[in-house]
């Protein structure tokens, strides 16, 4: 059965259900090309395999807007680590450039958890770049995820770093936005890439807008994100929020997995 759920901003609506037509499946994957301003067809979608996605263990969710234009999209697949653990791996979720902001990423994440937990998955799973600070606030202190690996090269080609969350789907509602401790360490640019200990936690500092890196610097800043982040999460401890502390730095979270077990 489709799932509905409706969420509004400014009193102009949208709203958030699985994709079930050709014609919607089609008008996704184009959707998808042109916000990520793909042009190479190695990284285009098809109908024919969304289709077989939404089929089997998988979600293909719209955000149509009033007038039935399709503003948002969000689709993933059943997944399994080497470990044995099964959940639902949330490919990507693009939103047209003239509706961002609105919380349509939100909506399509919790209507694509609803589906997931229909196929009986009881977890998601997703990556992103550590370097964007502003995805890092949403996917972690936002949406309640946390951070659990960094994978080096993730799409088998340089600069795909990525960063690991999972996201718990047995809470029922709505997420609860995490509040960040008051004493975040006063870190700056010479901290980025470095773990700061204190009594709240282990911070690791990031620019709060990595496109004003150049290319070599942000090479060398991946790979003191790559040590940090592993050494973290060796330590047993998982990434649970992200903000910015000012204009030039953000910063990450980290503590004992158990805490939050």
């Amino acid at each position: 059965m489709p799932h509905s759920s409706v969420a509004a901003d400014a009193g102009v609506g949208y709203d958030c259900r699985e994709l079930t037509q050709y014609a919607e499946f089609r008008e996704a994957a184009a959707l998808y090309a042109r916000v990520f301003a793909y042009t190479e067809q190695e990284y285009a979608l098809n109908a024919n395999l969304l289709t077989a996605l939404a089929r089997n263990g998988g979600s293909a969710i719209g955000a149509f807007a009033d007038d039935g234009g399709l503003i948002g999209f969000a689709y993933g697949f059943a997944g399994c680590d080497a470990n044995g653990a099964h959940f639902h791996y949330s490919q990507a979720a693009a939103v047209d450039a003239a509706q961002q902001g609105r919380g349509v990423g939100q909506a399509l994440k919790l209507a694509q958890r609803d589906v997931a937990r229909r196929w009986g998955q009881q977890s998601m799973r997703w990556t992103f770049d550590p370097l964007l600070s502003r995805n890092a606030h949403f996917n972690l202190s936002s949406l309640g995820a946390v951070g659990i690996a960094f994978e080096r090269d993730y799409y088998a080609r340089p600069d795909t770093d990525r960063l690991v969350v999972s996201w718990d789907l047995v809470e029922t509602g709505s997420p609860a936005p995490r509040s960040d401790p008051p004493s975040a360490p006063p870190l700056g640019k010479d901290d980025w890439g470095r773990i700061v200990h204190t009594d709240d936690g282990s911070w690791i500092a990031i620019p709060a807008r990595q496109e004003e890196l150049g290319h070599d610097e942000r090479s060398a800043l991946r790979r003191e994100l790559e040590r940090a982040m592993t050494e973290v999460f060796r330590r047993g401890e998982v990434l649970v929020a992200a903000s910015r502390i000012d204009e030039h730095t953000a910063v990450y979270r980290a503590t004992s997995g158990k805490a939050i077990a």
